[in-house]
């Protein structure tokens, strides 16, 4: 999928600030990237033997996070998509967050490393702020924009500061995209026992309980600043179960009240979102005050169950399984899959199912499935171990591998032919019904779910990973 015009952006990226953005109607890609290292051979993977889909999903995350030359010691982060999304070198730090949880799990320690030590560096090195935050993305490699400006650079800027991503204005902090790199960190202490990754944890601690604070009657915690760094007043269910799990893991290691606290606001959150009669969690609140009931999205609905772990809430996994369960085929409304396979799975949110949404003038197929959100249930499933449960995430697996075969096949990263296996972040174009599309590209957050789903790990809790 070539594109000759602007992504439209994903759902952790509204928090930009409203004068930086993709142009429209601008012209191709006005020059390549520079090439990128061979993929690291797939017998180099420390997993177990005869699970070909696992070794090419970690390689995968290996290939990203090497995807453009730099010095060994250079901070560096993987690409999240694809080079056919049109994001270019754009890490998100959800997804790099992911790669280091899925690369621990895999026994790649080294890989997890090289990814957290960007994280500390992009944390200390913000040309604008010291205050322990991380933007939504950064550029890791070298592309020439839409409007024919130059990203020549790499992670490292030539001044020394992180080369945070204005092209796109990804330059907003979200409570969930500080949660996730505390929760990736806290696990690569435990892994290491290197105090600098306790220390960037904190950081990211105490730039939440100082800056995201929700004064609504809901409590919790809001969604953080734009890229002006102003406050966002949207509270989410999901960031706050993120935070549920991130302070109660750093409270484990670092035994301050603060931390304790912190999880127990959160805690008040999410418990405010449940909803009993239908088993399900709400999406949260567009002013901190009062319950947005629709629509409904799956992350709330398997990180409940992943960070808490609470019998009271259990549900909420059978009705993600039920409530937003499809199946995309060649004969699908605007379907992008060859002929002959059909994927099955779960979708993003109630919306999706119906939706008739246009992206970047191509139309949503309504029948989608969300790979990544695929491969929560699937983890959620097997560390629930309710009756069947394994048995439906041994189901949704095999659907994952289908897709991972047949999907997302020649594209590139960096300019280079990927020629290892991620997942797509959807069988096919879908809305999430937050304003925003998923595309049949390959992702790295999709393929680190898949990567614990395959290894039985749970992320969000501390020692799930072993």
């Amino acid at each position: 999928m070539t594109r000759s015009t602007p992504p439209v952006l994903g759902r952790r990226l509204f928090l930009a600030a409203a004068s930086v953005g993709a142009a429209t109607g601008v012209a191709a890609l006005a020059g390549a990237p520079a090439a990128a290292t061979p993929a690291t051979p797939a017998d180099a993977v420390p997993v177990p033997p005869g699970r070909p889909s696992l070794r090419s999903a970690v390689a995968f995350l290996d290939r990203m996070t090497d995807a453009y030359p730099a010095r060994a010691d250079q901070p560096r982060l993987p690409q999240s998509y694809a080079d056919e999304l049109g994001l270019f070198s754009t890490s998100f730090v959800y997804d790099a967050a992911l790669a280091v949880v899925a690369a621990l799990a895999a026994g790649r320690t080294d890989v997890a490393r090289t990814i957290g030590d960007g994280l500390l560096f992009a944390q200390d090195r913000d040309p604008a702020h010291a205050d322990g935050r991380l933007r939504q993305a950064y550029n890791v490699g070298p592309y020439v924009f839409y409007d024919g400006t130059p990203n020549p650079h790499g992670l490292v800027l030539p001044g020394g500061s992180a080369n945070i991503g204005w092209q796109f204005g990804f330059l907003g902090t979200a409570v969930g995209d500080m949660a996730w790199p505390g929760i990736a960190l806290v696990q690569l202490h435990d892994a290491t026992g290197e105090t600098a990754y306790l220390e960037g944890a904190q950081r990211v601690a105490r730039w939440i309980t100082d800056r995201a604070v929700n004064p609504g009657a809901l409590g919790g915690f809001r969604f953080g600043v734009d890229g002006a760094d102003r406050p966002v007043p949207n509270v989410s269910t999901e960031h706050n179960i993120d935070c549920v799990s991130f302070f109660t893991m750093l409270h484990e290691v670092d035994p301050d009240s603060a931390w304790l606290e912190a999880s127990a606001r959160a805690r008040g959150l999410v418990d405010r979102m449940w909803e009993p009669q239908g088993g399900f969690f709400y999406t949260g609140s567009d002013d901190g005050q009062t319950v947005n009931r629709e629509p409904l999205p799956l992350d709330p609905q398997t990180w409940s169950w992943l960070a808490m772990q609470d019998a009271r809430y259990a549900a909420s996994v059978d009705w993600a399984a039920t409530a937003l369960a499809t199946t995309d085929t060649p004969g699908s409304p605007n379907s992008e899959l060859p002929a002959g396979v059909s994927v099955s799975g779960v979708t993003f949110s109630s919306a999706s199912l119906t939706s008739t949404a246009v992206f970047n003038g191509l139309q949503v197929d309504p029948d989608g499935v969300w790979l990544e959100g695929t491969a929560q249930l699937a983890v959620a499933l097997a560390d629930r171990r309710a009756p069947r449960d394994r048995a439906r995430a041994i189901a949704l697996l095999d659907q994952l591998r289908l897709a991972q075969a047949r999907l997302g096949g020649g594209q590139h990263v960096g300019g280079a032919p990927l020629g290892v296996g991620g997942l797509v972040a959807a069988s096919s174009l879908l809305d999430s019904g937050f304003g925003f599309g998923y595309f049949q590209v390959q992702h790295v957050g999709a393929t680190a779910w898949y990567v614990m789903a395959e290894l039985g790990a749970n992320p969000m809790l501390r020692g799930g990973l072993r």
